[in-house]
């Protein structure tokens, strides 16, 4: 490269100085001077300093260099103009070290117009009436319904029109007062929770905006015992209607228990929410342990508008196969053990595979202390058909979730979020006290016989023990490993 340089240079020079020739020809003495005139300049006897080619190497690559140098520049204060642009509308929340972009000021939020329509169900209805069984075991209404397996299994296939148990059935239980039921009929924007069997009192909500405050309501759903115990612990004030106050949450109490075991109450609200609160067009479920720390404005557009979402819910944190949450839910006493294990069988004979990278779902498992939802009709039919498995089986609703999801094959859509970002919404308060019921510790069918009878609940969970239309007994339940230690 130097001499190529060189010889360029050199037949420049040569051009100036009115003495080309050719390479062939030798210079005479009177041509060795300068070709500029000067003795000892840079073109000296024709020939060129050593490090020449080195300087306009270096001279290129400065300039070079300036110039990458000013558009890196030029590009720095555009992305800080953006920067600062973007951030006057956006922030991030960084309580669990897991960053999520809301809309800064909850006044500059756009609520959508209208309502989400669905491309597949354009009339939901739901069955009122329940239908006793001949043999007189259950001589009344129960608030699930007496839903056949054939029933269950037509459930599962999404049409234009369609009619399916949902809970709330004539005489069932689970009532309102009037008073309630007037007051939320204005419930548009609904941020509902739940407190059954008096083991929590409420927590109130923080960074709640002015504008939140006047567009949601903040419904709190107890049950009888719930209340005494909440009117012993904090102050409830009462309106000029009869309306019950703690803070910003209207209580709305229950009556009629409608199943024995206060967890399965529990999953009335929580997953029937647009049953309870007819009227509501968006609600954010929160379990009564949490602490709203997120003005509920941002999460709708965080987990719903901004990607056209209609059901929004957390991923579990440690696990993503049902399998592997029904073995924790068993060591850690949530249910019966032999009743769980029930429960998966008939999920696994009816294809419900455990969950892998090849499935369409993030996870089969979610976080079940936060819901967030647009009450459409395929949101609301995704919401029954997963009340009707906890109805039917156990009560822990995060082994029914993932297999309502695999029974509709696709027609439902969902965001399920980072674990991560469910922790920055919330502030997590332990219980006043942990439930616990004797059905729990059962480790063998056979304690339920005799005098154990006792432990099988009466208006719930009825699948269990309602003969299954197949052979189970050469059913083998997949091998569960465990992914986390914590789980």
């Amino acid at each position: 490269m130097e001499s190529e340089v060189q010889r360029s240079v050199s037949l420049r020079a040569n051009r100036k100085g009115g003495n080309y020739r050719s390479n062939n020809n030798h210079s005479s003495p009177s041509n060795s001077k300068d070709v500029e005139g000067g003795g000892g300049g840079l073109f000296s006897s024709g020939k060129l300093p050593s490090d020449y080619a080195m300087k306009i190497v270096w001279k290129k690559g400065f300039i070079r260099l300036v110039l990458v140098a000013g558009i890196l520049w030029m590009l720095l204060i555009l992305i800080v103009l953006l920067f600062h642009i973007w951030s006057c509308q956006s922030s991030y929340l960084f309580f669990s070290g897991c960053p999520i972009p809301v809309i800064n000021n909850p006044d500059r939020i756009v609520i959508p117009e209208g309502r989400t329509h669905d491309q597949i169900i354009k009339n939901l209805s739901y069955v009122m009436e329940d239908k006793p069984v001949k043999d007189g075991s259950q001589p009344s209404a129960l608030f699930g319904g007496h839903q056949s397996w054939k029933q269950r299994e037509k459930s599962f296939k999404p049409s234009s029109s369609m009619k399916v148990h949902c809970g709330f059935m004539d005489n069932g239980g689970a009532d309102m007062d009037p008073v309630d039921i007037k007051y939320v009929e204005k419930c548009r924007f609904v941020v509902a929770s739940g407190i059954f069997d008096g083991y929590d009192v409420p927590h109130q909500p923080s960074n709640i905006s002015d504008r939140s405050k006047e567009l949601f309501c903040f419904l709190m759903v107890v049950d009888e015992i719930s209340l005494d115990f909440i009117k012993e612990n904090v102050t409830v004030s009462e309106d000029h209607n009869g309306g019950r106050w703690v803070g910003i949450w209207r209580l709305i109490l229950l009556r009629h228990s409608p199943y024995d075991e206060p967890r399965r109450n529990g999953k009335v609200p929580k997953i029937l929410t647009h049953r309870l609160f007819p009227q509501a067009q968006y609600s954010i479920w929160i379990d009564g342990k949490m602490e709203l720390i997120v003005d509920p404005l941002q999460i709708l557009e965080r987990y719903l508008w901004r990607g056209k979402n209609t059901f929004a819910i957390a991923q579990h944190k440690h696990h993503r196969s049902i399998y592997e949450e029904a073995d924790a839910n068993k060591r850690r006493k949530r249910y019966a053990r032999p009743l769980i294990d029930l429960h998966m069988k008939i999920y696994y004979y009816e294809g419900m595979e455990p969950w892998s990278p090849k499935k369409s779902t993030v996870s089969d498992v979610p976080e079940g202390a936060i819901i967030i939802r647009e009450h459409t009709a395929m949101s609301n039919l995704f919401s029954c058909l997963w009340f009707n498995e906890v109805n039917l089986f156990t009560p822990r609703d995060q082994l029914s979730f993932g297999y309502v999801v695999y029974r509709l094959g696709g027609a439902f859509k969902f965001f399920m979020f980072p674990n991560c970002e469910y922790n920055s919404l919330f502030v997590l308060h332990p219980h006043t006290r942990e439930h616990s019921s004797k059905v729990e510790w059962v480790k063998s069918l056979s304690e339920f016989k005799g005098n154990g009878s006792s432990m099988k609940e009466s208006r719930g969970g009825l699948g269990l023990w309602t003969p299954y239309p197949a052979d189970l007994k050469s059913v083998v339940l997949p091998k569960v490993v465990r992914t986390s230690k914590a789980g």
